[in-house]
């Protein structure tokens, strides 16, 4: 059975069961602006031609060296952002029981987070980051400002959440998700000290699922990826984890870990999802390519190719919704292969709509899915 007629099987027979998974995602919260790059203007508005590629856009930022210029952002859209929220929204609208803890408004929430915030009885800490996701044909970049999630820890949670309510929120929870480490610069600590105060008290359940994202880690010492990567390893005494990793990840955490940089073919993929993982000695090591999909488990490695297009109507999230695809499977006890396939759907339909599929719709966009 191919990987796309085994996943439809597997919805088909429990898919309706994600109405009974609990998950808790956090804990950064951005405020994403979703930009273009002005070329030429004709108008106002956007009668303007944008910079369609990184390497124009580069080599535009490269003349002017010496000299300067002016470059024109302009907004397409604002909306929710940060690894958590996006995941957080992309599980609830596949139909589990979402909670949220993070950086969503100090005081007052912002208007962007306020209709997810009631949907999932959010926790919020503090202030959001701002991102300006400049969107381009051959990927994006993003700029951000986010001194506000300094203030994130353990501490300033339990400011915000009774200590006891705070265990019972985790204890409830199926799966917990903790995303987006490199943009919070407590996160090491904060992980340590629920691996010291919270999860060992928590009643045991062999059903547990823990995920983790690093998020981009290239900007940080190489020791502390190292230092977390162990430090996410103990979780793994008390459910079952799984670290996500997109290809630029798993090449930097290979070569941390002792190994040269290899190819990233499909073979190559397993084989560094494969060593990280025995590494780690953690459940579950996924790697998300743009056009493809890999996994290790301690019983067998798998890879599939993507529902891959040229061109997306929207690329920022588009892992974040791999992530939670992959999980909700997870949650579903499907095999690593259907798992993956849910991921990439997942992915493949918020990139052509920018909605978060429900997983009916996963079903149609499997059962429409033409290989190339």
């Amino acid at each position: 059975m191919d990987h796309k007629a085994l996943t439809l099987k597997q919805l088909s027979k429990h898919g309706s069961e994600i109405s009974h998974k609990h998950a808790l995602v956090g804990f950064d919260g951005f405020v994403d602006r979703i930009s273009s790059v002005v070329d030429k203007r004709f108008g106002q508005g956007d009668k303007f031609e944008r910079i369609e590629t990184i390497d124009v856009f580069g080599h535009r930022i490269l003349a002017a060296a010496g000299k300067s210029t002016n470059l024109e952002l302009f907004i397409n859209f604002e909306k929710l952002g940060g690894n958590g929220p996006i995941m957080a929204n992309a599980l609830l609208n596949a139909g589990a029981k979402t909670r949220y803890i993070g950086a969503l408004g100090d005081e007052i929430i912002h208007p962007v987070f306020r209709e997810f915030a009631k949907s999932t009885g959010a926790i919020s800490v503090v202030d959001p980051g701002i991102t300006h996701a400049l969107e381009f044909s051959d990927g994006k970049i993003m700029l951000g400002t986010m001194s506000s999630l300094d203030g994130l820890s353990y501490d300033s949670i339990l400011k915000h959440v009774s200590e006891g309510d705070f265990f019972d929120i985790f204890s409830r929870q199926d799966l917990i998700c903790m995303v987006n480490w490199t943009m919070i610069p407590n996160m090491t600590e904060l992980f340590g000290d629920l691996l010291d105060h919270v999860i060992p008290n928590l009643p045991p359940r062999d059903t547990k699922h823990y995920f983790f994202d690093l998020a981009d880690p290239v900007k940080r010492p190489e020791g502390e990826i190292e230092n977390v990567l162990r430090t996410i390893a103990r979780f793994q005494n008390y459910g079952h984890v799984t670290l996500g990793l997109n290809l630029a990840e798993t090449k930097q955490v290979y070569r941390i870990l002792g190994k040269s940089e290899i190819d990233a073919d499909p073979d190559a993929l397993k084989t560094m999802a494969t060593f990280i993982r025995n590494e780690l000695s953690i459940g579950c090591v996924v790697v998300h390519p743009k056009e493809s999909a890999a996994c290790a488990t301690k019983d067998e490695m798998c890879w599939i190719p993507g529902p891959y297009t040229e061109n997306p109507k929207i690329t920022t999230g588009a892992g974040d919704h791999f992530n939670a695809g992959f999980t909700s499977a997870q949650l579903l006890g499907f095999p690593p292969l259907a798992c993956l396939t849910v991921g990439v759907s997942f992915s493949g339909h918020y990139v052509r709509t920018g909605e978060s599929p429900s997983l009916t719709k996963v079903q149609t966009f499997i059962q429409n899915w033409k290989d190339d």
